[in-house]
């Protein structure tokens, strides 16, 4: 075949491409936990830096549908009389990955799904994007954040729009007018605190435990 023909045939085919051909795949798994080593993406965090006397730990187990990620621990009220801090309120306990290598580029994509089996307590989703929000010389990353309800004993796919992740800085919403940039995202968390959340869900200091199986971003529109 003829350069001059081959490059007619290319042409004619870049010529039928559809808009879907030139559009990323409609989902992409950020976390899958469904090997031990995943468990090197994350750390856990607490009340406990603080004084506080809540405990988390994160597992890799066996379950009905294979293997499974289990954040679990006990959320308790209660600080250490001996603790140099003075934390305002105690409870909360979290998950969060590991800053990513560079940034995770969702820009292409409207929702994060999680795959979850809980107890019917209400969880945070965070997502951490570049410092722009914050002062300059902040080291704090950006982070946006929205509930996220896990009924109790089933699997369930919780679907959250990028667009309800609302901006917040050490766990108050900022009460501005800011618009999340995905395609600068460095990291995720999952949390949970005692008290607050959605009406209807379970709260109050004692053990939580939710598995997780995956998480992914979705195009839906």
């Amino acid at each position: 075949m003829s350069r001059f023909r081959a490059l007619l045939n290319a042409t004619k085919k870049a010529l039928t491409w559809s808009a879907e051909d030139l559009m990323p795949p409609k989902e992409r798994h950020i976390f899958s936990f469904n090997s031990k080593e995943e468990l090197k993406r994350w750390h856990l965090y607490s009340d406990s830096e603080y004084g506080g006397l809540s405990s988390a730990s994160l597992e890799i187990k066996e379950s009905e549908k294979g293997l499974s990620g289990v954040f679990s621990g006990n959320l308790s009220l209660d600080v250490s009389n001996d603790s140099k801090w003075k934390i305002s309120r105690s409870g909360f306990c979290g998950m969060r990955s590991k800053k990513f290598d560079g940034f995770i580029d969702l820009d292409s994509y409207d929702t994060v799904a999680l795959k979850v089996k809980g107890d019917g307590r209400c969880y945070i989703s965070t997502i951490y994007t570049e410092n722009w929000v914050n002062s300059p010389g902040q080291e704090e990353d950006n982070s946006w954040q929205s509930f996220v309800f896990v009924p109790k004993d089933n699997w369930y796919i919780a679907k959250i729009p990028l667009a309800r992740y609302l901006p917040t800085w050490r766990g108050n919403v900022i009460d501005a007018e800011l618009e999340m940039n995905p395609s600068r995202i460095v990291g995720m968390s999952l949390s949970v605190n005692a008290e607050g959340g959605v009406p209807g869900a379970r709260t109050g200091p004692g053990d939580f435990q939710v598995e997780i199986d995956w998480i992914k971003a979705l195009r839906t529109e």
